[in-house]
């Protein structure tokens, strides 16, 4: 529902209630006092009633008074003349008006009456006991079913000879006339004790026609009117009622019209109101539409000058909050799109900058360069100099490439210490790639220390290498890497190179699923003794035969494990698969020792130990049945922690020996403090050892100081006669090579020791 209906609805709903809460009061007001004003006109009807009834009351006593105090009608009554008091009170009641009069003596005896038998006794006994203590009795008397108002007064001549009395019917003509009077209807009911209403007068129209007979509590209970009653008689066996009566529908008549009147008067106030309400909804909301429109259009990017509605009031402000909004987002959005399009610390364009004008370049069919950029043993300036220092060889030199004329050159950051210089020339000058790091590498106060950027550089170019953005800097990334494990400062991609890194991306990849696959295996080389030719153990040797790329050297994928993180996992497998090879080899009598090779996160893994005899217990090895094989390189890395963990595998009756001795960095005084049993001289002095008297030199003494050093001396790469035969000479402790055997499986090692004849190899004396 939109904000104008919303505007509509309320404004008429406020409307409409005010509307309906004023008028409903009106007419309730209205409503009371039309029934106030019925009780009011009830009261003052029956007080009239009662006045005019009071009225002929007292000039009926007046007409009997006159009567009871005529000589001659003493003189009859003295007589007793009958005749003559029945043409008197004939008479006289003609000249009252009397509808009813008798004459009874003093005990009660009717002597004359109009309505009852002479000698019969007066009927109204309440009526005569009233006169005697009162000496008058007035009162309402039914006769035959109809009420009378009835004067008894005595006869005296001059003492009490009788009771005179007349009485006029209550009658419609009376009911009439009281109703002319008032504008009520009068109705009439004598009513005997226990009976039924005998007699009903009424000036309700067809009310005295009906034929049921009469209930009064229903005519008094009448819904339709305001009744009020009034009792007539006060004494005797009958009651006698006079029913003032006012028809509700008369006293609502103005009210009904009123009602109609009001609600002509609220349907032209509503439809007035509605055609207000929706003039004044439309201009309240169609300033607040313009304004939405406005939002959402600034919402979607669109640019406002200026906003259609009034510039006063709260509106103008409204309109100007959004105006100055826009130009709020706008700011942050450039703030915003330059930082997603810059590296934070540099301020120079990112990656996803580099790849867009590459793209642009591409698109265009302009040939260009892509240089990219590292710093060499950036990790080193950090742990040096501090992240801050650090931070600042980055800043300079983001500096020293942002000043490279352009658009002949853009520098890109790429993230932690690569940089990208994209050149605008497919083919640069010869040597200009030399100038760039000389001039990039110039030194760097840290500290008050000058402080020289060592850079190195991987080069592709396009369309020579590639026409796709992802493809380019992949290939420069090539280059790079390239560069760095030739510890050159520059190399351009090669033709090539791609197959070798997704040769290697492949190896990575299927690392983790090779030893679930089976596709790993374990190859055991024999150790002799030098001395007697006797086997002394085992060196088990990893091996992957990949099932598209066939055999995988184990230097190449033991290197790429330990690049990518899964080495240790490797480690873990082999573990298990040579114990798990011993504990077979035992099974079938045969008893041997196994030396495994670990790498550099292995000698520093504080879980190793606890790892490796998990696992012979496991299998019910003895610990001597395994050793430990670690190349100097790998110790060289952490001397302190690898040392820690060593000592650990020592303590827990595992033998270490140096691996490749000869080809690490490490000094004496490392090698004196490391916890091993035994040096393995590196093959590559050992295979040329009968041709290259330097070799022969080291060969000596490493065993010399092996030996001084209490260490036991292993040789391999024995791959002659010859050279087993110096290696004797020299006192070397143990010999390993093709000579002996070359790697077998784990199956033909017991067929191979049945065959082996140490008379074959060594001249045994």
């Amino acid at each position: 529902m939109s904000f104008r209906s919303r505007l509509l609805i309320v404004l008429l709903a406020v409307v409409v209630f005010a509307l309906t809460v004023t008028g409903g009061a009106f007419l309730r007001v209205v409503y009371q006092d039309a029934l106030a004003k019925g009780e009011h006109d009830l009261e003052v009807g029956v007080n009239v009633l009662q006045q005019i009834l009071d009225e002929r009351g007292h000039q009926l006593r007046n007409n009997v008074a006159i009567l009871a105090d005529d000589f001659g009608f003493k003189s009859a009554v003295a007589t007793q003349d009958t005749d003559t008091l029945r043409t008197v009170l004939a008479n006289h009641g003609d000249r009252a008006g009397a509808d009813m009069v008798l004459l009874s003596d003093l005990e009660g005896s009717l002597l004359a009456s109009s309505h009852h038998p002479a000698g019969s006794t007066l009927p109204f006994f309440d009526l005569l006991e009233q006169a005697q203590q009162q000496g008058a009795g007035v009162d309402l008397i039914v006769e035959a079913g109809q009420p009378y108002e009835f004067v008894l007064l005595p006869v005296r001549a001059p003492n009490l000879i009788g009771w005179v009395g007349m009485g006029f019917l209550i009658d419609e003509a009376l009911v009439n006339e009281i109703h002319a009077l008032t504008r009520l209807d009068i109705s009439v009911i004598a009513q005997p004790s226990g009976d039924s209403p005998s007699y009903l007068v009424s000036s309700r129209p067809g009310l005295a026609d009906q034929a049921e007979p009469i209930d009064a509590q229903a005519i008094i209970d009448d819904p339709d009117y305001l009744t009020r009653e009034l009792v007539l008689n006060v004494a005797g066996p009958q009651q006698t009622l006079a029913l003032a009566q006012v028809s509700r529908a008369s006293l609502l008549a103005a009210y009904r019209d009123l009602q109609w009147q009001l609600l002509a008067i609220v349907g032209l106030i509503l439809l007035l109101t509605t055609a207000a309400a929706a003039w004044s909804a439309r201009s309240m909301s169609l300033p607040l539409t313009r304004l939405s429109d406005a939002a959402r259009r600034i919402g979607l990017g669109q640019r406002l000058e200026a906003i259609g509605v009034s510039p006063r009031g709260e509106i103008g402000l409204l309109a100007d909050t959004l105006l100055s909004m826009q130009a709020d987002i706008d700011e942050r959005e450039r703030t915003l799109l330059h930082r997603s399009r810059h590296d934070p610390l540099t301020d120079l364009p990112n990656r996803s900058s580099a790849q867009e004008c590459i793209t642009q370049l591409i698109e265009q069919g302009r040939p260009f360069s892509l240089l990219r950029l590292a710093v060499e043993r950036f990790r080193d300036i950090n742990d040096t100099f501090g992240y801050a220092l650090g931070d600042r060889v980055l800043i300079t030199l983001a500096q020293r490439l942002a000043q490279l004329p352009s658009p002949g050159f853009q520098a890109f950051r790429l993230g932690d210490d690569e940089f990208l210089l994209l050149v605008d020339n497919p083919v640069p000058p010869v040597g200009w790639q030399e100038r760039l790091l000389h001039e990039l590498s110039e030194p760097i106060e840290l500290d008050a220390s000058p402080f020289r950027p060592s850079l190195c550089a991987g080069e592709s170019h396009s369309p020579t290498h590639g026409e796709d953005p992802h493809l380019l800097l992949r290939r420069a990334d090539i280059a790079l890497a390239s560069a760095r494990r030739q510890r050159s400062a520059w190399c351009c991609y090669q033709p090539g190179q791609d197959e070798q890194h997704f040769r290697q991306l492949t190896l990575i990849r299927d690392l983790q699923a090779a030893a679930r696959d089976s596709q790993l295996w374990m190859a055991y080389q024999p150790k002799i003794e030098a001395s007697s030719g006797k086997v002394s153990q085992f060196e088990a040797l990893m091996r992957w035969q990949h099932p598209s790329l066939g055999f995988i050297p184990p230097d190449e994928f033991i290197t790429l494990a330990e690049r990518s993180g899964n080495i240790r996992l490797l480690t873990r497998w082999m573990i298990d698969s040579v114990c798990r090879q011993l504990a077979e080899w035992r099974r079938a009598g045969r008893i041997h020792s196994v030396a495994i090779n670990l790498s550099a996160e292995d000698v520093i893994d504080p879980q190793l130990s606890e790892h490796l005899l998990s696992v012979l217990a496991h299998y019910a090895l003895d610990v001597e049945q395994l050793s430990l094989e670690v190349t100097e390189s790998a110790v060289m890395q952490d001397p302190a922690l690898a040392n820690r963990c060593l000592s650990e595998l020592r303590q827990a009756g595992l033998t270490v020996a140096i691996d490749d001795f000869g080809t690490g960095y490490s000094s004496l005084a490392q090698l004196k403090q490391l916890p091993v049993a035994a040096l393995k001289i590196d093959k590559s002095f050992v295979m040329s050892l009968d041709t290259q008297p330097d070799d022969v030199v080291i060969v000596r003494s490493t065993i010399e100081l092996g030996h001084r050093l209490g260490l036991r001396v292993v040789a391999e790469g024995v791959e002659t006669a010859a050279i087993a035969a110096l290696l004797c000479d020299f006192g070397c402790d143990e010999l390993q090579g093709y000579l002996i055997a070359k790697p077998l499986p784990g199956h033909e090692v017991a067929a191979w020791l049945d065959q082996y004849r140490a008379d074959d190899i060594l001249p045994l004396t």
